[in-house]
């Protein structure tokens, strides 16, 4: 029997479903960073591939990062593996095919950081999303803080961010992190039927035009370099190491930092 992979991919014509397999919150680790490379990889060599469909469970579409992983890192060890997974990430958000993000539960750290690569994203009304990292004593480092204050603008990224706050599924479409909100039970038909419509449309002009609204601004090879280094010089603070235990011992929300 082969082992199971956190990756799960369903085709259905010309559109391809890629599932964040690893219940109950699938946990942004090395195994699912590898998986959603390899997979990745693929739908981009493939033509026939004309839209993408991003979703994950009932629970959680990802609930963020494996803590126990990152508070035994050290600063080149963080530095490399954050650096594949910004890589990642950036693969999903250049994809030349349109992608749409269904999500359903949580949809906290880097899970919305990858949800923040889809072209489109459709959220239940039981989602909610966040970037807590700063509980943990460090920052977003896959993208969140570029993604997100090209969204929602610096000053309210910058309350998100340095707050950790969770949203709701009604402030996230509010604040446009959503670009609607469903019933739970018909978020992932909304999302492959908006799916199948682009799939249907010209190929090479939905291409150039995620294309040229990308270039118009995005995240950039810099903003991105920069937000990968200042995350990885936190991992050599007291106030990671406090935050990061606090998680382990007692949960989210219940760090003190001097």
């Amino acid at each position: 029997m082969s082992a199971r992979t956190p990756v799960r991919v369903e085709r259905d014509g010309a559109v391809t479903t890629v599932w964040l397999d690893a219940p109950p919150l699938n946990p942004i680790n090395t195994d699912l960073r590898e998986a959603l490379a390899g997979v990745v990889a693929d739908i981009a060599a493939d033509p026939t591939v004309r839209a993408v469909v991003l979703a994950g469970g009932e629970r959680a579409f990802a609930a963020g990062a494996d803590i126990t992983g990152l508070a035994a890192m050290s600063y080149p060890e963080i530095l490399e593996w954050n650096a594949r997974l910004q890589r990642v990430f950036t693969s999903v958000a250049e994809l030349p095919q349109p992608v749409v993000a269904a999500l359903r539960g949580y949809a906290l750290g880097g899970g919305l950081e990858l949800a923040l690569c889809a072209d489109y994203r459709i959220a239940a009304e039981n989602a909610v999303v966040g970037l807590p990292e700063v509980q943990l004593g460090i920052m977003p480092g896959s993208g969140g803080t570029q993604r997100l204050t090209e969204i929602v603008g610096r000053s309210r990224a910058k309350e998100l961010m340095m707050t950790g706050r969770r949203v709701d599924a009604g402030e996230a479409l509010e604040l446009g992190i959503v670009d609607e909100v469903l019933p739970a039970e018909e978020v992932h038909d909304r999302a492959t039927g908006y799916a199948r419509r682009l799939a249907r449309g010209p190929r090479l002009a939905i291409r150039a035009i995620k294309q040229a609204v990308d270039e118009a601004a995005g995240a950039t090879s810099t903003g991105l370099a920069l937000e990968r280094t200042l995350l990885a010089g936190l991992f050599a603070t007291e106030d990671r190491a406090r935050g990061m235990r606090s998680f382990l011992e007692h949960g989210p929300g219940h760090a003190e930092f001097e």
